[in-house]
């Protein structure tokens, strides 16, 4: 829950005026180039919200792939959680170990970490490619 709880207020960050947008997009440095990130509002409901979160390269290759994350906000909680990873659609809390798909027991515990450290990084090393305005006083 904690992991979650970090995650709803690192989107809080990456995704200001969220009431008003609906998507957001970084550059993220790397050694090579950088990488474009976006997040994109797939549904706004009255407690949640649900985002996309992914990069989006012209140079991923066929063995690496980078990864697409549904993650629902639950706003009245202050949790995000991702619900799916690519083909792994409605993760479940825990798996017996071994399961026909080779989950780990803790898979979706995992998801939730490396969305956690992928907003971190975000924050770290990216700038938005959106310009700013700020409001006339």
């Amino acid at each position: 829950m904690a992991q979650c709880e970090a995650n709803y207020w690192l989107l809080q960050k990456l995704m200001p005026a969220s009431e008003v947008r609906d998507s957001w997009e970084f550059a993220v440095e790397r050694a090579k180039g950088r990488w474009e990130v976006r997040i994109q509002i797939t549904e706004r409901m009255r407690y949640t919200t649900t985002v996309q979160v992914f990069r989006q390269d012209a140079d991923d290759s066929e063995w690496l792939r980078a990864p697409r994350l549904t993650v629902r906000l639950y706003h009245d909680a202050h949790l995000a959680e991702v619900l799916a990873c690519e083909e792994h659609r409605r993760l479940n809390v825990k798996y017996s170990y071994p399961n026909h798909k080779m989950y780990q027991a803790d898979e979706k515990a995992q998801f939730n970490r490396f969305l956690g450290e992928w907003l971190r990084h975000c924050l770290a090393n990216g700038h938005s490619l959106h310009e700013i305005s700020l409001p006339v006083r």
